[in-house]
């Protein structure tokens, strides 16, 4: 099979090192992902080990901090993986993630790149499934090389920018899923979601406090933030979102991010982007999809602070292509 990587004629801004630290890092993580063991499970308690004989097959030494290990004799006591480790082990993983039910099915594999498109010139259906290509690449690529040791990393995050209905929710998601099945911690969240999320907090009624909603969000090894800018900003949610963002990049927190808005100018977005933290040059804009205004771009509906503090944190990837759940006509088959 050809080396995708070597094949691919998609030139990047930042030279990857395929051979560095961040790509040999996979093996680091724990052999079994006992982040995803039933908190409520009688046997291991949310170990994922359960005690068993020293002769068990698959037995291995008990650490001291584990539940059980004081019992019996040193050597005698020993663990294997609790059974609520496997099973629907992923969907246990994603629900904790907070992925929507909606997008839980989303991964690489079933990410089309190659659609069929009514009324469409041959020139615009290649421009927009080039687009379309390059993005999963790009986004494939970072879930695969994805590393918890921050000094290894060759990506702080994406920002994936493109119209409704392109698929920037499925390759979010996609990256998170693989990345979390791997043993890491991931979160989810939608931007109207988390803001409204930490406001609800304030009511003397509620339950959460405005830590207990903002403390995973700022502690996660990854956070996806789907649709930003998709409500009205205001001092409070500026502030607030900018807070999110500006501490998980003071700690080298990976967050990918989704939005709808482009930016104005996409020219000088991109050049600003290559100056500071390695973006995709995106392909240019095929006829008949509108370039935003300045009243309708990601700046307008974020900040300025915090648009460039996106270019910092962030690769940006713009794909460019109609709304697949509009425009797309297959016939004899379901999306």
């Amino acid at each position: 099979m050809p080396d995708k990587r070597r094949a691919s004629r998609f030139a990047f801004h930042k030279a990857i090192n395929f051979h560095s630290r961040a790509q040999l890092a996979h093996d680091s993580h724990p052999d079994y992902p006992f982040n995803m063991a039933r908190a409520d499970c009688p046997h291991c308690e949310g170990s994922g080990w359960k005690v068993v004989e020293r002769t068990t097959a698959g037995a291995q030494p008990l650490a001291a901090d584990r539940p059980g290990a004081g019992i019996g004799e040193p050597k005698m006591v020993w663990a294997v993986p609790c059974d609520c480790t496997t099973g629907d082990r992923a969907e246990r993983a994603l629900q904790r993630a907070r992925v929507p039910e909606r997008y839980r099915h989303c991964d690489f594999e079933n990410y089309e790149t190659d659609n069929d498109i009514e009324n469409a010139t041959r020139e615009q259906l290649a421009a927009w499934n080039r687009s379309l290509a390059q993005a999963k690449l790009l986004v494939q690529r970072f879930a695969e090389e994805f590393t918890p040791i921050a000094s290894a990393r060759t990506e702080h995050g994406l920002l994936l920018m493109g119209p409704c209905g392109v698929g920037k929710t499925h390759l979010a998601v996609s990256a998170m899923k693989a990345i979390v099945l791997r043993g890491l911690s991931g979160l989810f969240y939608d931007y109207r979601e988390l803001l409204k999320a930490i406001q609800d907090s304030y009511n003397a009624e509620s339950q959460a406090t405005e830590m207990s909603v903002l403390e995973p969000v700022l502690k996660a090894e990854i956070l996806v933030l789907d649709d930003v800018g998709s409500s009205k900003p205001s001092p409070w949610a500026l502030e607030t979102v900018g807070h999110v963002l500006n501490t998980r990049y003071n700690e080298k927190r990976v967050t990918l991010l989704t939005t709808n808005f482009l930016d104005s100018d996409s020219a000088s977005g991109s050049a600003g982007a290559s100056a500071s933290a390695a973006s995709i040059a995106p392909p240019p804009r095929v006829a008949g999809m509108r370039s935003p205004t300045m009243e309708d771009s990601l700046t307008e509906r974020v900040g300025k602070r915090i648009r460039s503090r996106l270019y910092e944190m962030c690769r940006t990837v713009e794909i460019t292509a109609p709304d697949y759940r509009k425009e797309i006509r297959h016939a004899g088959r379901s999306h």
